[in-house]
């Protein structure tokens, strides 16, 4: 009954601006209703005639009750699986001031480097762990896992070849089986031969251009590559190595044995499993790879008044830039697992992570020698922390499996009988113990405790010269000072005050829905009975993910209208990837493997085209009216001239314009008419939700940013989620994992390392979707629309709107067009963007999806009074930007040329300029109290890449004279 309903529902935390800020609002706006906004925005033939088939609302706390019940059905075994994933010590220092500050994951990739000071210099803190534990020279600031980190090394050598008509790309048989599963989906959608076989007795000749190594192997050995890299170089091949990268504290990092790249997880680096996820992938190579390395640099730079800046380098290589050029889509890097990472690496410094290394290696020692006592074999001739036990009875791994069960152990089982038993971190003599009587019990002994404690008396690390790391690491003084955990909680802290978060004011950014990430998501990421699965845990001991996974499922594709979904993709860019990979499987599957062209409207998200290509697909633009719109002309002229081989096309809805299609339903016509898919980009679902879905629009297919429209945080650029949902015909080619068995009939392979990505985050969108309910998911999109459509009411006087729809109304965001102040102020969009950074507000997507433009996106979570200040702040530039129109400022040492302006610069003895210094850093009343101070002034971006340094240098280092 009503009546009973507790008062305090979590839609009213999550919607920013209250019935009577709506109402307001609306008179502004220039409507009597929301009902009438919603039908001016969207058009009446594609809006729900229903409420979304979905569990009613509960509150926060009746929520996490629910979800501890789940919690309690996944059993938390010890885990000596290995296969890249290993239960770690998570430094609370750590959790608590990085993963569960929302300083830190509330942040926005770090395009406006000024107010990002923080996280870049904590990821030049990753990507120097990395080099110098690599031994290669350059690293980037993470991918999303091991397996996409070594099909992007795959795909870089494809690119780089010297011979064209090398096609083979050979990856060892010894290599991780979810890594060889990605692959074989990477090189099959861009024409690649894939060769798997014994890295022992493969003949490499001219037709090979690359070949990927697993180091330590699979089953645990260590094997030395240089002969085999030293003869592949001799025939122009390049070479990789997927490297545990705790094992290089101890064993020849792979730089050093001629590797051009190495890949791996950084999970040993205090991140829990998460049942698969999200964990920061690392990626280095030699210096030749720089310019063509996938993903994002932080290199080292200056500001104007010549102090060490951090930004990101060479940023022409991202892929919404180049677009159908781009040689990968990642779009969604890990930067909070990858600050985390790094963040260890601090805490622990070389001493500490050699200690990690050697401990673990002395347990598996132990280990080794108290079995072969027992009477088993083990195999590894040379390992770090991985055996391999052979009994030569197949009946005895069951008992012995049944035996480790039964005392909460999970082994790996391999198909001949043998067993993989890998130690980690949190392994102690105990555990070792158990370990012992597990298999002594399986031949009726019993583990003597006494003599194990004497065996261990004679460990000694005795690692063969030729496989002896012999170099030093992590020297520079930030992994030797921060060792206390006061100097550490200091120095996290003293890089959080350097970044703008959501923490301090709303982030306005078009296209990326920076929304209230609410600390009851966020509460469950944290819990053991998630955070401590193995991912390739039997899945009886994962119920309780594989229950929420369920309802998640069926959440998702009741709210996209569609059958069924697939959680595996770990960014939104993977899942363009993905669902484009189904309809190419689907054609297959029709005889029609010739359809291979995809349409693209010059409007559609910037991942598109490059995720295109990266499927084996060609790119065909449709260009856009002046009013924004899809040309239907243009569309159906390029579907009939492609009809034969058409396969889809990929539409952002509403677009990226920022305006719904009155013609959507008719252009997803035009493709059926030529037996093509409609792709749908979920990046704006946030406009969508409860008032018209994916389906209704007549698409087949779609991605869903978690991180966007269903509040995974953005963690300064990482973790995301890009489930698919598909229609009835496509579900069968859903992708599968070759570890996990997920059912899909015509499954494509893998596109993540996990089974289910980032399975831990997962839960954040789960507890959205449960605590908002069908009305509340509704409301959120009106919320969305109104806020949005506000901002246009009040600055449109101010700067011309580029885009709206036919009733003058804008979606969920919209398009400032500010070109013409270049003409009559000399001010670039780039000015007002660090002009904004003096007002305490991170700028607005700057010059996407159309050049010399603000695409703003306020979301529902911002109140009126927020919405307001931001309005009242870019009023505020107009009127400087018309003061230099007039004359009354100098048209170069003016507020906006100048900005972001530093507490340096305005402490300082000498002020340079003719404009006051209040003007210059306390532009409003409320900066006065609440002032956000950027750490750096403006960035020189072409200094930092004419002398790109990725990795921690001493300040010395810097002082040059500037080119």
């Amino acid at each position: 009954m009503k009546i009973f309903e507790h008062p305090d529902k979590f839609i009213q935390r999550h919607i920013g601006p209250s019935s009577e800020d709506f109402s307001e609002m609306l008179s502004i706006i220039g409507v009597d209703s929301v009902e009438t906004l919603v039908s001016e925005t969207i058009p009446l033939q594609i809006r729900l005639q229903s409420q979304l088939d979905i569990e009613e609302s509960v509150t926060e706390y009746r929520f996490l009750e629910n979800l501890k019940k789940i919690a309690g059905k996944n059993k938390v075994f010890k885990s000596y699986i290995g296969l890249g994933y290993y239960p770690v010590r998570t430094p609370g220092v750590i959790q608590r001031n990085i993963l569960e500050n929302p300083g830190w994951y509330t942040q926005y990739t770090p395009y406006q480097a000024e107010i990002s000071q923080g996280r870049l210099e904590a990821l030049i803190n990753f990507q120097t762990a990395v080099i110098d534990l690599t031994g290669l020279p350059v690293a980037n600031a993470s991918l999303l896992d091991e397996g996409t980190a070594a099909a992007e090394a795959m795909s870089m050598f494809f690119s780089a070849r010297k011979n064209k008509n090398a096609k083979k790309f050979f990856a060892s048989e010894e290599c991780f089986p979810q890594t060889i599963d990605v692959l074989k989906t990477r090189s099959r959608s861009i024409g690649i031969d894939l060769i798997i076989a014994d890295h022992k007795k493969i003949n490499l000749d001219e037709s090979f251009f690359g070949l990927l190594v697993q180091y330590p192997a699979e089953n645990g050995e260590i094997y030395d590559y240089n002969e085999l890299f030293r003869e592949a170089h001799e025939k122009n091949i390049f070479t990789a190595a997927a490297a545990d990268l705790l094992s290089l504290a101890l064993f020849t990092p792979p730089g050093e044995i001629g590797a051009d790249a190495a890949v791996g997880n950084t999970q040993r680096f205090g991140i829990p499993m998460g049942y698969g996820g999200p964990h920061a992938a690392y990626f280095a190579v030699k210096e030749e790879f720089k310019r063509i390395i996938p993903g994002r640099i932080i290199g080292a730079s200056v500001d104007v008044h010549g102090k060490l800046a951090f930004r990101m380098a060479l940023q022409t290589r991202e892929q919404h830039i180049r677009r159908e050029k781009a040689t990968s889509n990642i779009c969604t890097a890990q930067v909070l697992l990858a600050v985390m990472a790094g963040m260890y690496a601090v805490y622990h410094g070389p001493s500490g992570i050699k200690a990690i290394a050697e401990r673990i290696h002395k347990l598996t020692k132990l280990l080794d020698m108290a079995l072969t006592e027992l009477g088993f074999r083990q195999l590894n001739k040379n390992y770090f922390d991985t055996l391999r036990i052979a009994y030569g009875d197949k009946q005895l791994t069951v008992i012995i499996k049944e035996n480790a069960l039964s005392k909460e152990i999970n082994l790996r089982y391999f198909v001949n009988g043998d067993i993989g038993i890998s130690l980690n971190e949190v392994t102690d003599f105990q555990d070792v113990l158990s370990l012992i009587s597990v298999f002594a019990e399986s031949i009726l002994k019993k583990a003597d405790k006494n003599k194990i404690i004497s065996l261990s008396e004679k460990i000694n690390i005795n690692i063969p010269e030729n496989l002896k790391r012999k170099t030093q690491y992590l020297q520079h003084p930030v992994f030797n000072k921060y060792h206390s955990e006061t100097e550490m909680l200091r120095y996290l802290k003293h890089l959080e005050n350097k970044d703008l978060s959501l923490t301090h004011s709303m982030i306005p950014l078009g296209s990326c829905t920076m929304k209230l990430n609410a600390s009851t998501e966020m509460a469950p990421i944290t819990w053991i009975e998630f955070s401590d699965i193995h991912p390739f845990a039997p899945t009886d001991q994962a119920a309780g993910y594989l229950e929420f996974f369920n309802i998640l499922e069926n959440d998702l594709a009741e709210i996209t209208g569609f059958d069924s979904v697939s959680l595996q993709p770990n960014s939104g860019a993977q899942g363009e990837y993905t669902g484009l990979l189904v309809i190419k499987e689907y054609h297959r599957s029709r005889g029609e493997d010739k359809r291979n062209v995809v349409l693209i409207p010059s409007s559609a998200h910037g991942t598109n085209p490059a995720s295109a290509v990266m499927a084996g697909m060609k790119v065909v633009i449709i260009n856009s009216t002046e009013k924004g719109y899809i040309d239907l002309n243009d569309l159906k002229k390029k579907a009939e001239e492609n009809k034969d081989v058409l396969a889809a096309l990929m539409v952002t809805y509403p677009s990226t314009n920022g305006v719904f299609e009155e013609s959507i339903s008719e252009i997803c016509d035009v493709i059926h008419k030529y037996s093509g898919q409609v792709y749908m980009d979920g990046a704006n679902m946030n406009a969508q939700v409860g008032l018209t879905s994916p389906a209704k629009i007549g698409a087949d297919i779609c991605h869903i940013n978690l991180h966007k429209t269903f509040c995974i945080p953005h963690g300064g650029g990482g973790p995301g989620m890009g489930p698919i949902a598909a229609a009835e015909h496509l579900s069968p080619f859903l992708p599968n994992h070759s570890i996990i068995n997920l059912g899909h009939s015509k499954g494509i392979t893998a596109v993540s390392s996990a089974p289910w990505g980032s399975a831990n985050i997962l839960l954040i969108s789960y507890a959205y979707i449960k605590m908002m309910g069908p009305t509340g998911l509704t409301n959120a999109s009106i919320a969305a629309i109104v806020n949005a459509n506000y901002i246009k009411a009040r600055l449109e006087p101010y700067f011309k709107v580029l885009y709206t729809g036919e009733k003058g109304r804008i979606a969920h965001e919209l398009i400032f067009d500010t070109r013409s102040f270049k003409q009559t102020a000399g001010i670039e969009v780039e000015d007002i963007a660090k002009r904004l950074m003096d007002y305490g507000f991170h700028a607005p997507t700057v010059s996407f999806p159309v050049p010399g433009t603000l695409m703003v996106e306020p979301t529902e979570s911002e109140s009126k009074e927020e919405l307001d200040r931001f309005c009242d702040a870019l009023i505020s530039i107009y009127k400087e930007i018309k003061e230099i129109e007039t004359g009354i400022a100098d048209p170069s040492d003016n507020v906006l040329k100048n900005s972001p302006h530093t507490v340096y610069e305005a402490a300082s003895d000498q002020w340079k300029h003719i404009y006051s210094r209040e003007k210059a850093v306390f532009p409003t009343a409320w900066t006065r109290n609440n002032k956000f101070w950027p750490s750096v002034g403006r960035i020189n971006n072409a200094y930092g890449d004419r002398n790109l340094v990725c990795s921690c240098n001493l300040i010395t280092d810097y002082v040059e004279e500037l080119a």
